[in-house]
């Protein structure tokens, strides 16, 4: 089971940041990747560099337990769950994905502009893509209960809140104005109906 895990996590990978990537820039002229930005007095950047270490360590987990370096062995039922629920994250991350249509970014650009998108799963959820990445790391743990897949689900987790609270909702709230409000104030940070902001005060509730 960690060989399906690593070859499932692998492939996800190639195709949520390459091939989404490419056909990105295919469709529009721009492949959609901001990278990291800021330097390491600012929180974007350290949202940025936990979000690589996670996807880092989401990869050490599953390749340390096939070549034996760590071990772990959980009932294969449990395995299998976890596989299943990795594929349907990763899947439910592509579909989020292509949902954003041009304005999918990887990272934040403050100068930048794009449509703001309230349709399909967005119209509940304002941050799906984060949501479904979480939930397929779940999986992972799952297959290879690791001290290291822990450590991956734990720094995206981390960088998930990072870079929605302290940067994406506040670049949101500045390009956007009342129609991001309106939006923020109906759907849930990342789960329908938990996180939504006060239209009014602007403020974020805990989610």
């Amino acid at each position: 089971m960690p060989m399906s895990a690593l070859v499932l996590y692998v492939l996800a990978v190639a195709v949520l940041f390459g091939v989404r990537s490419w056909m990105q820039r295919r469709s529009t002229g721009d492949t959609g990747f901001r990278g990291i930005s800021g330097t390491p007095a600012d929180v974007e950047w350290w949202g940025g560099v936990l979000f690589v270490v996670a996807v880092l360590l989401g990869f050490a987990g599953p390749l340390l337990a096939v070549t034996g370096t760590v071990t772990a062995d959980p009932p294969p039922a449990v395995q299998v769950i976890g596989l299943v629920v990795a594929l349907g994250g990763f899947l439910a991350t592509l579909a989020a994905q292509t949902g954003m249509g041009a304005s999918w970014r990887i990272g934040v650009d403050r100068a930048e502009r794009t449509e703001l998108v309230t349709t399909g799963v967005f119209a509940h959820v304002r941050n799906p893509i984060f949501t479904a990445m979480v939930v397929a790391q779940l999986g992972v743990v799952l297959v290879v209960p690791t001290w290291i897949s822990i450590a991956a689900l734990v720094a995206l987790v981390v960088a998930v809140q990072v870079q929605v609270r302290a940067v994406e909702e506040p670049y949101l709230r500045a390009v956007h104005g009342a129609a991001y409000s309106a939006y923020a104030a109906r759907a849930g940070r990342f789960v329908p109906g938990v996180g939504r902001l006060p239209a009014s005060a602007g403020e974020t509730t805990r989610a």
